[in-house]
C-alpha cells in the first residue's frame, strides 16, 4: 500500500491546522482565567479590607467601578482604590 505524496502533505496540513486551532482556543482560556483569579483573589481583598478598615473608618464602596477595577488588576487594583480614597477622601 503506497501512499501519494498529496494526501501525506493533506494528513500535515490538517495536524497543523488542528494545532494551530488549538493556540487560538487556548490563549483566550489563559486570559479568561487570569482575570477570574484576580477577580477572587480581589474580591476577597476587598472584603477584608472593609472588614478591617470598618473599624477604624476606612471603607471603600463596592460598585461597577471598584469590581472592574479589582476585577482587572487584582491586589494592585485595591492598593490603588485605597490609594485613592486616602487622597481624595470620597
Amino acid at each position: 500500500m503506497t501512499l501519494d505524496y498529496n494526501v501525506i502533505a493533506a494528513y500535515i496540513a490538517g495536524i497543523l491546522f488542528l494545532y494551530l486551532l488549538g493556540r487560538l482556543f487556548l490563549i483566550p482560556a489563559r486570559i479568561i482565567l487570569k482575570l477570574f483569579f484576580n477577580a477572587i483573589i480581589g474580591g476577597a481583598a476587598l472584603v477584608v479590607i472593609n472588614a478591617i478598615g470598618g473599624l477604624f473608618g476606612f471603607h471603600i464602596a463596592l460598585n461597577i467601578i471598584s469590581a472592574l477595577i479589582v476585577g482587572i488588576l487584582g491586589i494592585p487594583g485595591i492598593l490603588l482604590l485605597s490609594i485613592l480614597k486616602v487622597i481624595f477622601h470620597f
